[in-house]
């Protein structure tokens, strides 16, 4: 009897993958190898017989190409296997919800986590679906197991089909995608793709090639420390500078809190506190990528008010480029989006196409080279305890991909 797609998941998700942004090494932590090796052992079982696993944790294959055309481009597939860390990924105990009727979701081992519809609106479109969720206490994995459980169900059935004409197809499975390194080492020459799809979305259709742009500000504010007791006229806290200039960012716009779907944001997410040195990061976000620049010199402006007003105070700045808007490339490659906009539509979906307010390692890979838009894997709610997934969607994801390795033969 073939694995199924569910099969694959569910056994995937027991693998503990969380990656560590504290780490120093690549992959950043030895879990993520685990489940690495275990998907080279299974490639080499359905005949992908030149998977291999490199030394920076990717592991890459080929199904070979089937078609007598000469014209037809390799394309490529791309998952992460790694789970967020805001929330524990070891000990997950998937729940397969048959036939699921619409009612409230309890998760067993903590009855306060309950998926509800009202919560999690497009869970209304999938009743009678087979819904899978962890067991409450736990994060599930289909971000972006899910993508990997597809991708390798897709590859077993092209590799039991060889009558369906296709090109060479390339599969990349990564590390650390969710701290923002997934593609640090990736050598997209060695990939060998000229196109590619990460299966890394969300609602069943979704299609999405425009993404943030988005870099990373960390403001270092200066004072000087003293003892308490004889600080008078001496003591400068770097604390109250932060706080001020935290303050002085506006409450109702501007903030993930106050904005949707084209809005940009600045975003304060760690302050590393002392009354001599006080370090505050920001992300800032926009789909134009000219705003960025904007935006810094703003909070840039913001932090030098505060410490003109505080005689020895002072800040630093420092600004680092993450990642950019990957329309910026795609619109150079229509043919990479209108594929899988035709595969979408082929199995029976009407194609749901909106921009991310967030990136990809498709968004990095287009600019390295490979230009990569996202398609939907059926993910829900991720980093949470509450993230879900439907099979369903799941097998419609599999049939995408089998689609679109036809679709890239067809236009050849």
């Amino acid at each position: 009897m073939s694995t199924t797609v569910l099969d694959r998941l569910l056994r995937y998700v027991t693998f503990d993958t969380q990656s560590s942004e504290t780490s120093a090494s690549y992959p950043s932590t030895p879990g993520q190898l685990v489940l690495l090796r275990a998907l080279v052992d299974e490639l080499h079982a359905l005949g992908v017989h030149d998977a291999v696993l490199d030394a920076h944790g990717y592991v890459m294959a080929t199904i070979p190409a089937t078609t007598t055309k000469t014209t037809v481009p390799v394309i490529g597939f791309v998952a992460h296997v790694d789970t967020s860390p805001e929330m524990p990924g070891a000990g997950v105990r998937p729940i397969v919800h048959r036939a699921w009727d619409g009612r409230d979701l309890v998760l067993p081992d903590d009855p306060t986590a309950v998926l509800r519809v009202a919560d999690a609106p497009y869970l209304g479109e999938c009743v009678g679906h087979d819904i899978v969720t962890a067991s409450g206490t736990t994060l599930l994995g289909a971000d972006n197991k899910s993508g990997v459980a597809e991708i390798m169900t897709a590859a077993a059935f092209l590799m039991a089909h060889p009558e369906i004409p296709h090109g060479p197809i390339r599969i990349a499975f990564t590390p650390d995608e969710e701290i923002g390194k997934g593609t640090e080492h990736f050598d997209v020459a060695r990939f060998g793709a000229r196109y590619a799809y990460t299966m890394d979305g969300g609602q069943r259709g979704e299609l999405e090639y425009e993404s943030f742009s988005a870099d990373a500000m960390t403001l270092t504010f200066r004072g000087f420390n003293t003892h308490p007791g004889y600080a008078r006229g001496r003591m400068v806290n770097a604390i109250k500078l932060a706080a001020r200039f935290i303050d002085r960012l506006p409450p109702d716009r501007l903030s993930p809190e106050t904005t949707a779907g084209r809005d940009g944001f600045v975003h304060p997410y760690v302050v590393q506190a002392s009354v001599d040195g006080t370090r505050v990061k920001l992300l800032l976000r926009d789909f134009d990528t000219a705003e960025l620049g904007r935006k810094a010199d703003w909070l840039r402006g913001l932090a030098q008010e505060v410490v003109d007003a505080v005689p020895g105070a002072a800040v630093d700045v420092e600004v680092e480029t993450q990642y950019r808007n990957m329309r910026e490339v795609l619109d150079e490659h229509p043919l990479v989006v209108a594929h899988a906009r035709e595969a979408i539509t082929r199995v029976g979906l009407t194609p749901r196409e909106r921009p991310i307010r967030g990136g990809t390692d498709g968004s990095r890979l287009s600019f390295m080279g490979l230009p990569t838009p996202n398609v939907f894997a059926g993910e829900q709610n991720f980093h949470s305890r509450l993230e879900w997934v439907s099979v369903q969607d799941m097998e419609k994801a599999v049939q995408v991909i089998i689609e679109l390795a036809k679709v890239w033969e067809e236009q050849a």
